[in-house]
């Protein structure tokens, strides 16, 4: 929705949830095989008219501004893809650019699908190293440096040649602070002026640090070797020296797409800038709500100050939630309106598109091994309700927290992935599966391979094949190495059905070329089994069921967050987290860390005013949030008030009572409350459920709240609310229209 002077209109929900309009944020490993679109026209169907408008809006600079799950990838491809069809865009012209590997291969698909396969859609890093191995010769001379992929082991070596001494903790921090340095183009003897100006959390002394910096570098050009920083340092460079080569650049790419544009560094804009020239045909996309890791260099300095670079640039913002349910959007949208600073100023109000589905649930433990068993066990009923392993998610602030977890899961005979760990493709299993289809593909046809000469349908002859390297049609029992080596192979015979089916014809050949091209952009296929991944690696990744754990004070917000800067993104990082869940969400924490342990731990403020039984942050003391808030936290656990058992269902903790005991709600006055709803949902452009949700209308007509304080205890009742709407809620219990109505008569 494009405004003139920032404001967003709020969509209509009801005209086009039912419309057929959809944006396939979940889509499959390869474009479906019914062809490509036949005209320009078509590749505008079903696209809601936010996306229709990105699309269509191929000349000048462009900013959309894209929320969580609204379908931005749809956007953009749909975009290049109508550019293309309508002859307005040449393929080869084009060069969109992302930040993993993963979503890089994704739009390469899509494109692929939608009749513009000749888009160049690659990360920053592989588009610069692809520049830079071509005119390396012409602009140096010689053959390129290789390329250091892990650049850890120098860094320990050169700490080693300075005689500082780094533990793994600090091996891995150090090395993340050069890479902070290099891309903000910072050299080793300006790194402690810049880290005390950036506010930066070294883990050594920041001389030390320069030093080992410097030394690594040094040991670097001695074995002429370059690391994934250095690919964009010297490409920039290139490109600043030689105007000849800049210009031949400039002629092959005319239009660009950025996708994810709040994660863009100060290295990646200079890149980017030199790229573009003096031309402005620019499209990004991003969300300042979803940085997550200016750490390492990356500002939404960058799209939040587009408008300001380019005064002229068109704005479309998509809030059109398609990807969870209303449930899941009211809690991310109650995060970031808690949010303060300049990327809070420019949150996005999303409004989900999909039906409605189950509350979040929150789970509080006594420690952590009974979370994580609490867990285990939601999610074996999660599987045996029919959620495909695949399609449920563990994520946690940090990577050491998965330990209990993976525990856990074992002990409950659920398999598990932790994504993160060795890739997919080094893994030797993987690799000696690869050998084997290149082998069986070299003699398919030619009559040697007796078992391949009476197999035509490709994935057929991918069972066959791995079938010598370990794979079997059915799991074998438990978990371990056994099992996670059957699932790599299990996730290659998928893809390669995947694969089949979205090119009939295609061979065995055609397969292992697909598989090498996936090998060197580390575009892995999924491997069927729960997900455990920190809160930063499920970035861009979206399941049918996420569980959020361990959101204690201390974790989330780390301890180490001291700023408000620091804790606003620890608060971003959550709302990434929680906008992963398409259906089933659960917050969870425990009070200590091991059985026995002191329960000093306490729930995230993050979650202050969102959970219930606490108050919104700032109540001030003594307002019935406060006194109510209070006095749900001396209560203690929450019972039913007919059976008395302890309720952790977050739709049952609103209605103090089981779902299924005996109701003594007051029909109708639960009727005027949805009458009244409705009317307040129309005047303000709302779906119902923000401003009350069913459950707490029920608990509202089943309590009868008579003052503000007893109107405060109910769940779902925070303080801007009581303070919104809790005269026309008193009015209307009390037998009158409402609140506003009565003191207008009086």
């Amino acid at each position: 929705m494009r405004t003139g002077c920032g404001q967003v209109s709020r969509p209509t929900h009801e005209t086009w949830q039912h419309c057929g309009v959809t944006a396939a944020t979940h889509s499959p490993s390869f474009p479906a095989s019914a062809g490509s679109p036949e005209s320009a026209d078509a590749v505008l169907l079903g696209l809601d008219p936010e996306q229709r408008e990105v699309a269509t809006t191929l000349r000048g600079p462009v900013c959309v501004l894209a929320g969580a799950g609204t379908g931005k990838t749809r956007a953009i491809t749909h975009r290049i893809a109508y550019g293309v069809q309508s002859g307005q865009l040449m393929p080869a012209s084009v060069l969109a650019v992302t930040f993993t590997n993963r979503a890089a291969g994704e739009m390469r698909g899509r494109l692929r699908g939608l009749g513009a396969g000749g888009v160049q859609a690659r990360t920053f890093h592989s588009a610069a190293l692809r520049q830079l191995q071509y005119f390396w010769p012409k602009a140096v001379g010689g053959d390129v440096p290789r390329l250091l992929e892990r650049k850890i082991q120098f860094v320990a070596e050169a700490g080693a040649r300075c005689r500082i001494r780094l533990d793994r903790n600090e091996l891995r921090d150090v090395t993340g602070e050069i890479e902070w340095a290099k891309v903000t183009q910072t050299v080793p003897a300006d790194y402690p002026a810049a880290a005390v100006k950036a506010g930066r959390e070294a883990p050594r002394d920041l001389a030390e640090i320069a030093q080992i910096y410097g030394t690594y570098e040094q040991l670097k050009r001695d074995r002429a070797m370059i690391d994934f920083e250095d690919v964009l340092l010297l490409t920039v460079g290139i490109l600043q020296d030689r105007h000849d080569i800049a210009e031949q650049i400039r002629a092959q790419y005319q239009h660009f797409v950025v996708d994810e544009y709040q994660d863009v560094s100060p290295l990646q804009q200079r890149l980017l800038d030199l790229w573009l020239g003096e031309r402005d045909s620019l499209c990004v996309v991003g969300d300042a709500s979803q940085t997550i890791y200016s750490f390492t260099g990356a500002t939404p300095d960058h799209l939040l100050n587009f408008r300001t670079r380019y005064p002229q640039a068109t704005v479309v913002k998509l809030v059109r939630d398609y990807r969870s349910t209303p449930q899941v959007v009211h809690l991310a949208n109650g995060l970031l309106k808690q949010a303060r600073g300049r990327a809070a100023e420019h949150r996005l109000e999303l409004v989900s598109q999909r039906d409605t589905g189950p509350d979040p649930v929150y789970a509080e433990y006594p420690d952590e091994p009974a979370e994580a068993e609490g867990v285990a066990h939601r999610i074996r009923d999660l599987i045996a309700a029919g959620v495909p392993a695949g399609e449920i998610a563990v994520l946690f602030r940090i990577n050491a927290q998965s330990e209990v977890y993976e525990q856990a899961l074992a002990d409950a005979g659920v398999p598990y992935q932790l994504r993160g760990a060795e890739r997919f493709f080094e893994r030797q299993e993987v690799q000696k599966a690869i050998l084997a289809l290149r082998g069986a593909a070299r003699s398919a046809g030619s009559g040697n391979d007796r078992v391949l000469d009476d197999i035509v349908e490709l994935g057929s002859q991918v069972r066959a094949v791995l079938s010598s390297t370990g794979w079997t049609a059915e799991p074998p029992a438990g978990s371990g190495a056994v099992r996670d080596q059957w699932e790599s192979l299990a996730a290659l015979v998928r893809l390669a059905e995947d694969f089949a089916r979205s090119r009939p014809r295609a061979t065995l050949a055609d397969l292992t070329v697909e598989l090498e091209e996936r090998k060197a952009a580390q575009h892995a296929p999924t491997v069927q089994g729960v997900t455990l991944a920190s809160l930063h690696a499920a970035k861009g990744l979206e399941w049918d069921a996420v569980f959020l754990v361990g959101l204690t004070d201390g974790m989330i917000p780390i301890t180490y967050a001291k700023t408000d800067e620091q804790v606003e993104e620890e608060r971003r990082l959550l709302y990434v987290g929680v906008t992963r869940a398409r259906l089933h969400l659960t917050l969870s924490w425990a009070l200590s860390r091991a059985p026995g342990g002191r329960a000093s731990r306490r729930p995230s403020r993050f979650l202050n005013g969102l959970r219930p039984g606490s108050a919104a942050p700032g109540s001030l003391p003594g307002s019935p949030a406060d006194r109510a808030s209070r006095a749900r936290g001396r209560r203690g656990p929450t019972l039913c008030r007919v059976c008395r058992k302890t309720l952790t269902e977050a739709g049952e903790i609103k209605l103090m009572r089981c779902e299924d005991c005996p109701s003594d709600m007051d029909e109708g006055l639960y009727e005027r409350l949805r009458d009244w709803r409705a009317v307040q949902a129309k005047e303000q452009g709302l779906p119902g459920y923000c401003v009350f949700t069913d459950k707490t209308l029920m608990a509202i007509a089943e309590a009868a709240p008579a003052e503000p304080g007893e109107l405060a205890m109910i769940s779902g009742v925070g303080a801007r609310k009581l303070e919104r709407y809790g005269a026309d809620v008193l009015a209307i219990c009390a037998g009158q229209e409402s609140g506003t109505e009565d003191s207008d008569d009086a």
